[in-house]
């Protein structure tokens, strides 16, 4: 019983100082000669975090994309992934079983109408708070367009299918490239508020083959300073660079070079402190309304 009531202690303990720690970062503001960055719902609003913040809400799914907006984030990221019949499906995982009831394999082993019936799963307690399905990439841009100001949209390939045999990999890359531009146009978004990006520098040279007005943007998760020349060399306007992989130097690299910076990841205000003071033109936070209150931007309640 004396162990039960010093873990209750403890954890209470770590709330508040979380609590405090954030209601100072939140007290400060910013130069105001940086630039304030966009605030996208990174997957949505997030992945499955017992706290700061709570979010029971699948990533990449209807309810976390609504749940950003909602809060008064300027737009989300979201995964694509090609279903079996080549549909576009909002799905983060890069296997069925990592986060839904009853699925096992791929994306790419099943129509889509079958990925449509699939429940997300996040276990205890999340799944008190959720009920989402696996949505198409057509049913967020529908919903998209019925608003008054479509809002900014980064669109993640997940390109890699570990279901397929390895030499063929990436082999419907071209694929989801072509049926992503398609819905571009088709359902007239506009292009000014989208990000297309990728690891893979060849899919992004196709992207703006097909569609040139179309913005995209090479993703840096490792090795950066390679990487990095290569999107130099092609033209890329956008680098999307994770957390842990920049600092200051990188990111005055990327200044000088006038290119853009988009960051992605983390949720504690240390974190996203840090990510501010680079500078960027974007962040993909895990932490909407922590990021909008440094920020000094009123968050909404939904």
């Amino acid at each position: 019983m004396r162990i039960k009531i010093l873990l209750v202690v403890a954890a209470a303990l770590t709330l508040g100082w979380t609590w405090l720690r954030d209601w100072q970062f939140s007290a400060l503001d910013l130069p105001g000669t940086r630039p304030r960055p966009l605030v996208l719902g990174h997957a949505g609003s997030g992945f499955f975090t017992p706290f700061n913040p709570f979010n029971p809400l699948p990533p990449s799914s209807l309810a976390g994309v609504r749940h950003a907006l909602a809060q008064g984030a300027d737009g989300v990221e979201v995964d694509l992934q090609l279903s079996q019949d080549s549909v576009l499906m909002l799905y983060h995982d890069l296997e069925l079983s990592n986060s839904t009831a009853g699925g096992t394999g791929c994306v790419s082993q099943y129509p889509a109408a079958e990925l449509a019936q699939l429940r997300y799963r996040g276990g205890w307690p999340y799944d008190w708070f959720q009920k989402e399905r696996v949505v198409t990439l057509d049913t967020l841009l529908q919903e998209f367009k019925q608003k008054a100001t479509f809002p900014y949209l980064h669109f993640d390939l997940h390109e890699e299918d570990v279901c397929a045999a390895p030499t063929k990999t990436f082999a419907r890359s071209p694929v989801l490239v072509r049926q992503l531009v398609r819905q571009l146009v088709q359902r007239q978004v506009p292009l000014g508020r989208v990000l297309v990006t990728s690891t893979q520098l060849p899919t992004l040279k196709y992207v703006r083959t097909l569609l040139p007005a179309v913005p995209v943007a090479l993703e840096i998760v490792v090795k950066f300073d390679s990487v990095f020349m290569q999107a130099q060399a092609a033209g890329i306007k956008t680098v999307l660079v994770k957390k842990d992989q920049i600092t200051p130097e990188r990111a005055a690299r990327i200044h000088a070079a006038g290119i853009q910076l988009v960051l992605f990841g983390g949720r504690s205000a240390g974190t996203m402190k840090k990510q501010l003071a680079f500078g960027p033109h974007a962040i993909e936070t895990d932490n909407v309304a922590g990021l909008l209150s440094l920020l000094n931007r009123p968050v909404q309640k939904d």
